[in-house]
């Protein structure tokens, strides 16, 4: 990623010291842990503060070169702050182990407190307004992503899941979602500008700085692992955050750009979320979850290129190499079809394994019926009204399929 270029001498943004603050937070309760013999607690503690502080590390490299060295050096302390807590348990509480463990967490320590401190220096810069970063975290997509984790809370818990959960893991799993797209204003701004539909977004429109941008998808990304490690537990979170960097470093900056196959692969960004409620829910992977899972991920190559059937000129103006672009309408219809059919038995699988019952079942053979069925017609006759058709009710269909597995329980057991 280029460096997101700030007038000479400014501060770094509130996202970029707020997520300071929390990592001095985060150091000190850490440390707090450790004197007070809270054994997993401090280890727990010590790996959830590394998140901010890397994340505080990429925002000050490509955007605030003078706090790197701070930065790096709270890092790599609370590397070794962790490396010598390991010791000291393999060691058994070695008197060297333990006060190099103790000597290390104190300079920490001090480090983040001096990386606040920086983070306050400097000529204030411009920022842009809130309703542009809610536009960031492109929230209608983060509708579909929330409800896609959901159905798989509901589903793991062969229920509802308690109301104190469900809360932190859908707050949690937005802050990643958001974090994520915020960013992929950032990395594609440059082909944003190139398309009609996408060149009045934020950042390619220049009304919030690149930087702000970044500091912004980095701290929500960030405060998502906090707040899922911290309260849902760390599967939960490393899941999360596993999606946000998909989406980010393999999808975004990678595939969208250099095959026409990057839906197909990059889909799997967007089916992690039903992954993120069933381990809420459940504290662990199972082979129903994988079935959610594989559901959104063959539903987005037909999704997408439904929508890329309709904004092709576009993608050809950007240089993206999407299927319309390089192969073709016809292939892409074919595709489309394709992808819809294999579609239906992957939906039944969650039926076959008694994991949902008969209602989850009638409602996707019905909608992936008339998936197939738009799909067809599209092949037929490859016109943009069909692909417009084709992409809304597709989007209808995702949300009505989670929907029937959240209900499906309570009928089930009524």
């Amino acid at each position: 990623m280029a460096r997101t270029a700030l007038p000479s001498g400014a501060a770094p943004g509130p996202w970029f010291r707020l997520t300071a603050l929390s990592a001095a937070g985060l150091a000190a309760l850490t440390v707090a842990s450790g004197s007070l013999d809270l054994e997993l607690t401090h280890n727990v503690l010590a790996l959830i503060a590394l998140a901010p502080l890397v994340a505080l590390l990429l925002a000050a490299w490509f955007s605030h070169r003078r706090l790197v060295t701070v930065t790096a050096v709270a890092v790599s302390l609370m590397l070794v702050e962790i490396g010598l807590g390991g010791l000291v348990w393999t060691t058994g509480e070695a008197d060297w182990a333990t006060t190099a463990h103790v000597v290390v967490a104190a300079f920490g320590l001090a480090a983040s407190l001096l990386l606040v401190a920086a983070s306050f220096r400097g000529v204030a810069g411009p920022s842009g307004c809130v309703r542009d970063y809610v536009t960031l975290t492109k929230p209608r997509i983060m509708t579909l992503l929330l409800l896609t984790g959901a159905g798989g809370m509901f589903v793991g818990t062969r229920g509802a899941p308690s109301a104190g959960l469900f809360t932190v893991t859908m707050l949690g799993l937005g802050l990643a979602c958001g974090g994520a797209s915020a960013l992929n204003h950032v990395l594609d701004r440059d082909i944003d500008r190139h398309m009609r539909r996408t060149d009045r977004r934020p950042v390619a429109s220049d009304r919030v700085p690149a930087a702000r941008a970044l500091e912004f998808g980095l701290a929500l990304s960030a405060f998502s692992f906090v707040l899922l490690a911290s309260f849902v537990n760390v599967l939960t979170a490393v899941l999360a955050l596993v999606g946000n960097l998909f989406y980010v470093l393999v999808y975004t900056r990678w595939l969208k750009r250099t095959t026409p196959q990057n839906i197909v692969i990059g889909g799997a960004a967007g089916a992690v979320p039903p992954l993120v409620g069933w381990a809420a829910a459940t504290g662990n992977l199972t082979l129903p979850a994988l079935f959610l899972f594989l559901i959104v991920f063959f539903w987005t190559p037909p999704h997408f290129w439904a929508l890329a059937l309709l904004i092709k000129r576009d993608y050809a103006a950007a240089n993206v190499p999407m299927l319309p672009v390089v192969r073709g309408d016809d292939t892409t219809a074919r595709q489309i079809l394709l992808y819809s059919l294999a579609l239906v038995p992957i939906t039944v699988l969650p039926f076959l394994t008694d994991t949902l019952g008969a209602v989850y079942l009638g409602s996707a053979l019905v909608l992936s019926g008339a998936f197939v069925l738009l799909a067809w017609r599209l092949r037929r006759q490859t016109t943009p009204d069909r692909a417009r058709v084709l992409f809304h009710f597709s989007l209808a269909y995702l949300a009505l399929l989670f929907v029937s597995m959240a209900i499906d329980p309570f009928v089930t057991l009524a």
